[in-house]
């Protein structure tokens, strides 16, 4: 029942994401300013389908269809690589096929979610796995897990890494592990959770107050190639680069030729804040002013809410050590972006901290959740209408 539940959700996502585009290109300017803008039309599908492949989404395309050009090797390549593979089941369409596997990742994705959710609710933490969904889904930037970017994917890769990583299929978690870090950058991070999972599989000491700490550990071979999977899925693709470009992080050091005024010198995002401050006070009042105010915002609240989800995480007195290790890949996920020195894309960005949708969703407090779920609609409604009208919102 649960299952035709979420795939309900869903269509009802999809049907709501698709009547928002339809509506705001009878009320919104187009603007359009972003490279390959001039290439949707040639794959023949509705505007209001096609809008979902505006900026990053034209760039998987590209390098499925050509391969890299320059500077596109800041794109991890699991996902165009899998439209090359599949375009030709639909019609050589680049942008159909994108679609399709974004949409039915982020399907599949919902469903081992919600069973993984259910597995690792305990006595102590007990929560509505499909809330959880509800808040991911009204997230105000969630429908990019369905337009042809890498969230559908990587949230289903990322998902299935974590289900198989609770059921001890360790085989499967080194293949998905692996998978994730090839589609993102932050797919590295799951040795974090990994690395919790090991944590706690060991006896505790019953004579210790701290009885969270483990008596004794050993690392058996399953174990270390877990830990290793998301390592080596990011390795491999630096030595792709290593041999195609002489720089092995080459995903990184290209990041300024996009324009996006990010620095390739790691900076805090303390002083990130400090940079956003000066804008508000100095900028001028037009759409990035509202965009700088979003990213803005978005940061601090999943900040807040991943550390107030820790604290709660640390306070229980019996550990769910699941739940912590998915505490700290959320934190990684959002400040790794801001070390390149801004808040941009973290509205993006935001929706693999999957801790705040589980966090939300323990909230006892009926009028807070109806307050958050308004906000997030109302700020979903907006910021897709304006990004398929060719604005950039993150």
């Amino acid at each position: 029942m649960n299952l035709l539940l979420i795939f309900l959700l869903f269509l009802l996502w999809r049907s709501f994401d698709f009547l928002i585009i339809f509506f705001s290109q009878k009320i919104i300017p187009y603007l359009g300013f972003f490279p390959y803008s001039d290439q949707l039309p040639r794959f023949h599908l509705p505007t209001w389908v096609s809008a979902l492949a505006n900026f990053d989404g034209l760039h998987y395309i590209s390098i499925a269809r050509s391969g890299y050009s320059q500077y596109e090797q800041a794109f991890f390549p699991l996902y165009p690589l899998l439209i090359k593979i599949f375009t030709p089941l639909f019609s050589n369409n680049q942008l159909l096929t994108g679609l399709i596997i974004s949409n039915v990742s982020f399907l599949i994705g919902l469903v081992v979610f919600y069973k993984y959710l259910c597995l690792i609710s305990s006595n102590s933490i007990r929560f509505n796995p499909i809330l959880s969904i509800v808040f991911l889904l009204a997230f105000p930037t969630s429908f990019f897990f369905g337009a042809v970017y890498t969230e559908g994917l990587f949230f289903l890769l990322l998902i299935l890494t974590l289900y198989f990583l609770k059921k001890k299929k360790y085989l499967l978690v080194v293949v998905f592990a692996f998978l994730t870090a090839t589609t993102k950058i932050v797919g590295v991070f799951l040795i974090i959770p990994i690395f919790f999972h090991w944590f706690s599989s060991f006896p505790r000491k019953r004579e210790s107050k701290r009885s969270w700490i483990p008596a004794s550990a050993g690392m058996t071979p399953g174990m270390t190639l877990c830990l290793l999977a998301p390592i080596l899925g990011l390795l491999t693709y630096c030595f792709y680069l290593w041999q195609t470009t002489g720089d092995p992080f080459f995903f990184f050091s290209s990041q300024p030729a996009f324009g996006a005024n990010r620095s390739t010198h790691l900076i805090s995002f303390l002083q990130v804040y400090w940079r956003y401050f000066k804008i508000f006070f100095t900028a001028n009042y037009d759409f990035k002013y509202f965009v700088a105010i979003i990213e803005f915002s978005f940061f601090s609240f999943v900040l807040i809410i991943l550390v107030l989800d820790l604290f709660k995480n640390f306070k229980l007195k019996i550990k769910n050590f699941d739940l912590i290790g998915l505490n700290l890949f959320s934190l990684a996920n959002i400040i790794l972006p801001t070390l390149t020195g801004t808040f941009l894309s973290i509205p993006r960005f935001s929706l693999m901290s999957l801790s705040v949708f589980i966090y939300l969703a323990h909230i006892k407090n009926v009028f807070i959740k109806y307050l958050i779920l308004i906000i997030f609609l109302t700020l979903h409604v907006l910021l897709l209408g304006y990004f398929t009208q060719g604005y950039f919102v993150s």
